[in-house]
């Protein structure tokens, strides 16, 4: 008789493993091992820890971030919020999975970030400003899809804490870096581009709302977003067009 003990065991998915280390985390902080305003431990502390991988470790922060009850701090870390968000306003980020719902996460977007800016121009610190700017240094910088996704939200979030208005970033951090569509979906596969290309095409479009917040021009900020924000939802909407024409296409008659 065979011994089932010995046969391998199935792999299990990033996405349980994930929810995984979400639970476990959460037990921590409700138990008070992990207490309210401390910093979670590192990436690497918790990789070695738990044994998961980097992504897996990404992704549950980014669950706890959307969850409201984490938040990074960039160039700090990770913190647990003193209260956790007791608001009625849930969109789970695990199910934006689609590029309809990629596209339609651009659209809510475009009508926040925008207004976003703008205040960000006008009423910007030199502080906040640096942060902008440092953001934007390791975006510039990244070699991994990772950490690219990691630096373009916190310059979309610097953005946010620069308007002084708390509403705009409890939204950011609510969906975390599930906002950016390359968390979802290969976009520079999709826009038919290779990485560095498309890398530097979303450089371009992020110095140019930093260079319009930087001189206080409110206007160009906002005209700035709308561009970066709706260029990304029009190379979306295209490729979403191609592959159903594809796939109309191939149907037998």
């Amino acid at each position: 008789m065979s011994n089932d003990s010995t046969l391998p065991r199935p792999r299990r998915k990033s996405r349980s493993l994930a929810q995984d280390l979400v639970a476990e985390l959460t037990r921590q902080i409700r138990e008070g091992q992990i207490k309210r305003g401390e910093k979670l431990p590192t990436e690497s502390e918790i990789m070695e820890a738990h044994g998961v991988s980097r992504t897996v470790v990404r992704e549950a922060i980014s669950r706890l971030q959307a969850s409201g009850t984490v938040e990074t701090r960039h160039g700090i870390g990770t913190f647990v919020l003193d209260t956790p968000s007791t608001s009625g306003f849930r969109i789970d980020p695990a199910t934006i999975v689609t590029l309809r719902d990629v596209m339609a996460i651009l659209e809510l977007r475009v009508s926040l970030e925008v207004e976003c800016a703008g205040l960000a121009a006008r009423r910007r610190s030199a502080e906040q400003l640096a942060a902008m700017r440092a953001a934007l240094d390791t975006f510039n910088r990244a070699s991994q899809a990772s950490d690219a996704v990691a630096s373009d939200f916190q310059f979309h979030m610097q953005i946010a804490l620069a308007t002084g208005n708390r509403y705009f970033t409890d939204i950011m951090s609510h969906f975390g870096t599930s906002i950016i569509p390359r968390t979802r979906l290969d976009s520079a596969h999709i826009a038919r581009a290779d990485q560095q290309q498309y890398q530097a095409r979303l450089s371009r479009e992020h110095e140019e709302i930093y260079e319009a917040i930087a001189r206080q021009d409110a206007e160009a900020a906002r005209a700035a977003m709308r561009l970066h924000l709706t260029n990304s939802r029009e190379r979306l909407r295209q490729a979403h067009e191609e592959a159903e024409s594809r796939q109309a296409g191939s149907e037998p008659a």
